[in-house]
């Protein structure tokens, strides 16, 4: 799902290597105005809002929270969904709860980092997490046993790369009948990575589990320490990151592999085709009813109602993403607010599966004791088909080297690794502020190739980068020091509607700062909440941690991520 690449990884010439745990501050000043206007990334919106009342509807809290991340949706696509559907379910969690308006994800707005600022309160600089697939200057490469004479620079890779055999949906358990069987999946899928794949910690000379990577608690953990149970379900088995530095911040993790080979009568993986993606999102529907139900996930043994659990969707995604599927058009229609007709289809079985945790909450008797909060990881952009602009980054990475290599002859390839979905990060074989400004000046003076919605060739200007940020500019950005080893060399910020990616297999993608990737809903559905209030002002994503914690009765500055950033719970309702 990602256009991540290793441009010759060239460990021996990766320089300034720095401790694994870089120093983790407050987000910086952001200077651009794809941020959202927001004057810092962590800092939180005023609490003034159309109708005042008090936190957690009438003050009340709640004996569990249902968090529902429906990835790939957009403010506007709830506002329209409810608009057009008065009596859905999705309308029945906005017209008895807190409706915040104005939500945005971190930057970058991508899966890991915007699941794990939802679930510790921490933008990136704070938690570490700057990508599912990133590069370290510290850590040493997957499968390194001289940790002694081996150079450090290693690809972080916690996506479907990790798991013991990413081409089965249980990861590598070995269940047989799949997946009809799938829900037999282990709760403890760290056990389903594969050492070989994980980068390598220098000190220890064992490999870096996800959640060792973590630099700060999780929501999952503080409940723990006040003996509740908690629950979640995801796409990949590297979610394990979301146990925390512990490692043991979740009873019950369910991961079926989302990018391994889909059952038939489906080809490929299960995001290629909209209805295998329903599909595979119903198996972690049914294990969120299980759940519900005093069940564990696979509903075989009897289990605690969690404090924490929830989901994460798929399907809004993929519809957005894929051109056509299932015979229907993907995306947006012309002016990008109208759902198409496959995006139209998903978004009716994400308010079917709101419709099943709903009656299912009635049945269990904790509609009345259970929180619902509503949002999402990320956005998709471009939302508007003519905005659409897909450029092969392998041209403009190619065309650096060789700029770096005539400039400096003998030198190895200046891009040791990048990441680029609809945002541009590049990480240095040189990590000095002078080979960083060289590859920002070249990338802010060529031009690039690329394609349109029907496949017209289009060229775009400076790479397809409305602003780019170099070395140190990068460290502010994130509120992080330049001692860290994780951030990116290079971060651009793409134009609206560039897509980096090569062929014509996605109209949309994610990951970076502009509206369509950070604006998404955030509903919060209370026990008592009996009408629809509307929060305007600014709030973030990360805000959700803190307002879980404080729903459940528990202290949010048990997390350290709201220690370090003044992370507040979400304005008063």
């Amino acid at each position: 799902m990602k256009t991540a690449k290793k441009n010759g990884l060239a460990a021996a010439a990766v320089l300034g290597a720095v401790l694994m745990a870089g120093s983790a501050i407050a987000p910086a000043m952001a200077d651009d105005a794809s941020r959202g206007g927001q004057g810092a990334q962590g800092q939180q919106g005023s609490d003034n809002s159309q109708d005042q009342g008090a936190q957690g509807g009438q003050g009340e809290t709640s004996k569990h929270v249902l968090l529902l991340s429906v990835d790939g949706l957009h403010q506007k696509d709830l506002d329209l969904y409810v608009k057009d559907h008065p009596t859905s379910a999705l309308a029945s969690l906005v017209n008895h709860g807190t409706s915040y308006t104005h939500a945005q994800t971190p930057v970058p707005s991508d899966s890991f980092p915007g699941m794990v600022g939802q679930l510790t309160g921490g933008n990136p600089g704070t938690t570490g997490v700057y990508y599912d697939d990133t590069f370290n200057r510290a850590l040493l490469p997957a499968g390194t046993t001289d940790c002694k004479n081996t150079a450090p620079g290693a690809e972080v890779a916690f996506t479907e790369a990790a798991d013991k055999n990413q081409q089965a949906l249980d990861a590598g358990q070995g269940l047989p009948g799949l997946p009809a069987s799938i829900l037999n999946m282990t709760g403890q899928p760290g056990a389903l990575l594969d050492p070989a794949a994980l980068p390598v910690d220098p000190a220890t000379c064992k490999p870096v589990y996800p959640h060792q990577y973590l630099k700060v608690n999780t929501v999952f953990e503080v409940a723990k320490s006040a003996g509740m149970t908690t629950a979640w379900s995801d796409k990949h088995p590297a979610y394990e990151i979301l146990n925390g530095p512990s490692g043991k911040g979740l009873d019950d993790l369910f991961t079926p592999e989302i990018n391994s080979k889909a059952a038939a009568p489906f080809t490929g993986d299960w995001t290629q085709d909209n209805a295998a993606t329903q599909q595979y999102d119903g198996y972690k529907v049914q294990a969120v009813v299980n759940e519900i139900d005093g069940k564990d996930h696979s509903g075989t043994k009897t289990a605690a109602v969690p404090a924490i659990f929830g989901m994460n969707f798929q399907s809004v995604s993929t519809a957005q993403k894929l051109p056509t599927s299932d015979g229907l058009t993907g995306g947006y229609l012309q002016g990008g607010t109208v759902p198409g007709p496959l995006l139209s289809k998903a978004l009716d079985f994400i308010n079917a599966s709101v419709g099943k945790f709903q009656a299912s909450l009635a049945t269990s008797g904790h509609a009345k004791d259970t929180t619902v909060i509503l949002s999402a990881k990320h956005g998709q952009s471009p939302t508007d088909p003519a905005a659409l602009t897909r450029v092969p980054d392998s041209a403009i990475i190619n065309g650096l080297n060789a700029a770096w290599k005539s400039a400096h002859p003998g030198t190895a390839d200046l891009v040791a690794f990048s990441t680029d979905d609809d945002i541009m990060q590049l990480w240095l074989s040189d990590h000095s502020q002078a080979a960083a400004q060289f590859a920002k000046d070249y990338l802010a003076a060529h031009s690039a190739a690329g394609n349109d919605i029907n496949g017209a060739a289009k060229t775009v200007t400076a790479s397809g980068l409305s602003k780019v940020y170099a070395g140190s500019e990068v460290a502010n950005y994130f509120g992080t020091k330049t001692s860290d080893a994780r951030y990116p060399d290079i971060l651009g910020i793409a134009q609206t509607g560039v897509v980096y990616t090569g062929g014509k297999a996605k109209i949309a993608e994610h990951g970076g700062a502009s509206a369509d990737d950070r604006d998404v809903p955030l509903v919060i559905s209370g026990a008592n909440d009996e009408h629809a209030r509307t929060v305007t002002s600014a709030v973030e994503t990360t805000q959700i941690a803190p307002t879980i914690l404080k729903t459940l009765g528990l202290d949010p500055n048990k997390l350290q991520a709201v220690q370090i950033e003044g992370t507040k719970a979400l304005p008063q309702r």
